[in-house]
């Protein structure tokens, strides 16, 4: 009992310094060190102690992830620097409208989740342009962080022939194919959608009526008048790394990454070259931002590593994977909760996943349903606040706060996808 309640109280007090905007670096380790000790945990001494679990989560999520980030930052800093960004956005906005600016943000979040590129990357990669179409259009830069994570973890992630792992990892357990239940995803895919850009919509039209507008900061890029390189090099560079995360995926998998992002990156430097306005100066500030973005993320990996250590939470998988009822509810409720626990959509999943799938598979569910149900589900409460890829896109990349950007995150990668994933159930349960 004191573990668990260690365990839910550990949870929620990150949740709460975080959203109160602490340092990571001390929130993480202060309450995964309070989930530790009233589950028994040795903090130094013994085969499983504190320091050294915590640390390996730490340290593995860097160890795993680091070029990714590096390179991401540097891209998205490049296309800042070279004003490809800008060029892109005033393209955008010139035949678009200012009024399409936060659909243009969404659909190329879509269009390169959908191509493989990983959510983290993809952040990186369309910020730039992200802040020059909220400027020139003059929208409220706090709902930034909402456009970018709507558009990459919310109908595209965890759909039908989607590459990114979310889909893939119940492959391997349910032996399905990752156009597993296209049909019902499709439908669910174009709700979400529908209803995000509505919501997001309706969240900004609010804002703006209160008189909110754009508000520049003091690390915003201070560029003067200058020229700037044609949109479509803006574009390109973009579909560099598209194309190379698509065909590198299957045989490279995770490291597919670091190919389609150096081919970026190189791609950026030799079409733009002369238009960098301080090549040295955006290689450092892409560095440290890289660091600082990897450095939070991974201090919350490392709290989701104590977690899973703990009595309480093994408890509570077997809890969570025996709900009766409605198997498929049950699955949801498992994988949902799980997720939620370790801030991890993919962990979520791969912890349910070996107890929950030969379970259900034993009592006749459709493992096509039944993946499609693990996949969607967990992509909704692993978007709370302490969510690694929650924490570096509103710290790491858009230098927001949790208490001015978060809820509507939460209102568009939380709310939706629980909507959808009860639309999905009835559609499974009834037709």
């Amino acid at each position: 009992m004191l573990s668990l309640i260690g365990l839910i109280g550990g949870l929620f007090l990150l949740i709460v310094l975080t959203i109160r905007g602490m340092n990571l670096f001390i929130a993480a380790p202060l309450c995964a060190l309070i989930v530790a000790l009233t589950s028994g945990l040795p903090v130094f001494i013994g085969d499983t102690n504190f320091v050294e679990t915590y640390m390996s989560g730490f340290s593995g999520f860097v160890a795993n992830w680091f070029f990714m980030f590096l390179l991401g930052s540097l891209f998205g800093k490049f296309m800042e620097d070279t004003g490809a960004a800008d060029a892109v956005a005033k393209a955008i906005i010139g035949r678009l409208g200012k009024q399409h600016a936060v659909a243009a943000v969404v659909i190329a979040c879509a269009i390169l989740t959908y191509g493989g590129v990983s959510v983290f990357v993809v952040a990186f990669s369309v910020y730039p342009m992200a802040l020059s179409l909220f400027k020139d259009a003059n929208l409220p830069r706090r709902f930034i962080p909402a456009a970018l994570a709507f558009g990459s973890v919310t109908f595209t992630m965890t759909s039908a022939g989607s590459p990114e792992i979310q889909n893939w990892i119940p492959i391997k357990y349910l032996g399905t194919s990752p156009f597993a239940a296209w049909e019902v995803s499709l439908v669910v895919a174009i709700f979400m959608a529908t209803l995000g850009f509505w919501w997001i919509r309706r969240m900004m039209n609010k804002a703006l009526a209160a008189g909110e507008r754009f508000e520049s900061k003091d690390h915003d890029p201070k560029i003067s008048e200058r020229d700037y390189p044609h949109w479509v090099t803006g574009l390109i560079p973009l579909l560099v790394v598209l194309v190379l995360s698509y065909t590198f995926h299957e045989s490279l998998q995770q490291m597919a990454l670091i190919v389609a992002l150096g081919g970026g990156v190189l791609t950026l430097m030799i079409i733009n070259f002369k238009y960098f306005h301080n090549l040295t100066a955006a290689v450092g500030v892409g560095t440290t931002g890289a660091l600082i973005a990897i450095g939070n993320t991974a201090a919350v990996v490392g709290f989701g590593t104590i977690a899973k250590s703990t009595e309480a939470f093994q408890t509570a998988v077997e809890v969570m994977t025996q709900i009766p009822g409605n198997e498929l509810i049950g699955a949801a409720i498992a994988v949902s909760v799980i997720a939620g626990l370790t801030g991890s959509a993919s962990g979520g999943q791969a912890i349910a996943l070996p107890l929950v799938g030969p379970h259900y598979m034993d009592q006749g569910v459709d493992p096509e349903q039944l993946h499609r149900i693990v996949s969607i589900s967990s992509g909704a409460l692993d978007s709370l606040p302490h969510n690694g890829y929650v924490v570096t896109t509103i710290r790491g990349i858009c230098h927001e706060t949790h208490q001015r950007a978060y809820w509507a995150v939460g209102a568009l990668t939380v709310v939706i996808p629980l909507i959808g994933l009860s639309l999905a159930i009835a559609l499974f349960t009834f037709f």
